[in-house]
């Protein structure tokens, strides 16, 4: 899950049928939960790399028309920090999830990304002067907690534990995502987000592109078993990169920052629900972690940051 939000875009400015509201927000939890799982089955026939960067430059193709269509609305003065935030919150974490769908379950790589808002906090406090409340604090370490039971989760109960490295790749993803989040807040804040998320993908499509066809990708495509994979991997870029970019945005304007937010209960749900329906091996220490996590970003959100 990446957001690219404006400052002006969570200003409620007319009543929404509820209906709607809900109906995106749950169309959002369905998008981003699913993309673990998608992840997985890409990773069938493409290697690492390849589902990353076919991740990303499906997006950039789908948003070149619109990024031609608004390029004088465009402040080219900022392609810096498009190119910085798209690194940390779209290229970067596509490869770190697809490195992680290669060795971690899709479920628990779900459950671990619910941790973005609580590195959003902490790296607003550190780097960007915000002040964390008692709340937040609890919340801090109760997601950490939950964390880190998911990272020794790897089997169905409590007595056989042991580390699972790749757990470690998703945190970091969801730390490059704090980094964005709060980037794109205090640099990129007033860009129309659909201007915004056009641009980002500018910035980062060709690198992406550059990754996929430096390899084997075109042989690997011509196999007979590759073209469900094939859909899966653009499902991901054109759906879970740059659709859903879109309806979060929308979503943003049409309500506020704390009930958009609240996908990042749902995401985990989704993704447990594939897990399950993939034949993963789910299990209360994974409900358990998922559960803790949960609790901390709930009270993370309860309270707003001060200055």
């Amino acid at each position: 899950m990446s957001t690219t939000t404006s400052s002006k875009s969570t200003q409620t400015t007319q009543k929404i049928n509820p209906a709607i509201t809900w109906g995106l927000l749950a169309l959002l939890a369905l998008i981003w939960g699913s993309s673990f799982i998608l992840v997985k089955e890409s990773l069938k026939v493409f290697d690492v790399s390849q589902v990353g960067s076919l991740r990303i430059f499906a997006a950039f193709l789908f948003f070149i028309p619109i990024f031609i269509y608004n390029y004088r609305t465009i402040p080219h003065q900022k392609w810096g920090f498009f190119l910085l935030v798209g690194c940390l919150g779209n290229l970067f974490p596509a490869f770190l999830f697809s490195l992680a769908g290669s060795k971690l379950d899709s479920a628990v790589s779900g459950a671990l990304n619910s941790t973005t808002p609580l590195f959003a906090l902490i790296v607003a406090a550190l780097f960007f002067g915000k002040k964390i409340t008692k709340n937040q604090s609890m919340g801090i370490v109760l997601g950490f907690l939950g964390a880190l039971t998911l990272v020794l989760a790897t089997v169905k109960d409590f007595a056989h534990i042991q580390i699972n490295a790749y757990a470690l790749v998703v945190v970091l993803a969801t730390i490059m995502y704090g980094f964005n989040l709060n980037i794109t807040q205090k640099y990129l804040g007033g860009i129309n987000p659909l201007v915004l998320t056009a641009s980002i993908f500018m910035s980062i499509g060709p690198i992406a592109g550059i990754v996929l066809f430096r390899g084997d990708f075109i042989q690997r495509v011509q196999r007979p078993e590759a073209l469900m994979p094939l859909i899966y991997s653009l499902l991901l870029g054109i759906m879970g990169s740059a659709v859903a970019m879109i309806l979060f945005n929308k979503l943003l304007q049409m309500t506020n920052a704390i009930l958009a937010s609240s996908v990042t209960y749902l995401i985990p749900i989704v993704a447990i629900a594939w897990g399950i329906l993939s034949g993963e091996q789910i299990g209360i220490i994974h409900f358990t972690g998922m559960a803790i996590i949960l609790v901390g970003v709930y009270l993370v959100n309860k309270s707003p940051m001060k200055e």
